[in-house]
């Protein structure tokens, strides 16, 4: 007859290291799929996750499996970075940080939600734009009460505009070039609107 006190501690053992392993897959994932994309090499994911292929697909049967948890992994911390902003002082400084923040994001993840979408729609299990759009919403609302983010900005032009120098820089050469591009839509995120004739 089998003990069950003695053998009690190995469930939440097993528990314990099932969940590490899938943490470091999702983190190994995280660094390959920002350096190869999303077709990367699945080998090459258990491998820097120390792992074997066969633990990475217990835990990730489909690639869809394994970029949903990554992009989802990925967007709770920019939620995350957005409640921390939500509590600055300063409602321009958030809002910039936050924008510079879903630029590096926009930019890393430019063909994974596409390679999501066309593999798996609905992997992710909520609205992945939705809960993006509703971050920039609360930071641009904050520093629009402050009275320093014109009134007219909505959040969903600024992520379309945050979206499109991602998407129109993401094989440029020239490094500071999205940068540079942010800090002229943030110069007009503070400009008075222009008067129509």
């Amino acid at each position: 007859m089998t003990n069950r006190r003695a053998d009690a501690p190995a469930e939440p053992s097993r528990r314990t290291d099932a969940r590490r392993n899938r943490e470091r897959l999702v983190a190994a994932a995280r660094e390959v799929f920002a350096e190869s994309g999303p077709g990367a090499s699945l080998n090459e994911i258990a491998r820097r996750a120390g792992v074997g292929p066969g633990t990475l697909y217990r835990h990730f049967p489909q690639r869809p499996d394994l970029l949903a948890a990554v992009l989802a992994d990925r967007i709770e911390t920019l939620g995350a970075h957005a409640e921390r902003l939500l509590a600055a002082e300063d409602a321009d400084d958030a809002l910039e940080r936050w924008l510079r923040a879903f630029l590096a994001h926009a930019r890393v993840n430019q063909g994974m939600g596409g390679a999501l979408l066309v593999e798996s729609a609905g992997e992710l299990g909520f609205d992945c734009h939705r809960r993006i759009l509703d971050m920039a919403a609360g930071l641009l609302a904050r520093a629009q009460r402050h009275g320093t983010a014109r009134a007219d900005l909505a959040a969903e032009d600024l992520l379309r505009l945050v979206v499109g120098i991602a998407l129109s820089t993401v094989h440029g050469e020239r490094a500071e070039q999205p940068a540079r591009l942010l800090d002229l839509v943030l110069d007009a995120v503070h400009a008075p609107p222009r008067r129509r004739a």
